[in-house]
């Protein structure tokens, strides 16, 4: 459960984009979207290593 405490004389917007935040990060939403339509796990594996090699490839170009 996601608590967020107002403090004296913050907006409800300020409040409200707090929780946003808080909400965001617990990946909630996310974990919803991927139950929603089942993925083969060779799928799911082909997408990660997908991902990991474009992190790779970003840290690479940063540096």
């Amino acid at each position: 459960m996601i608590i967020v405490n107002i403090k004296d004389g913050e907006s409800l917007d300020k409040a409200l984009k707090r929780f946003k935040k808080k909400f965001e990060k617990t990946g909630v939403l996310r974990e919803l979207r991927s139950r929603q339509a089942f993925e083969k796990k060779s799928v799911s594996r082909r997408h990660e290593i997908k991902h990991a090699i474009y992190k790779q490839n970003m840290n690479l170009d940063q540096a």
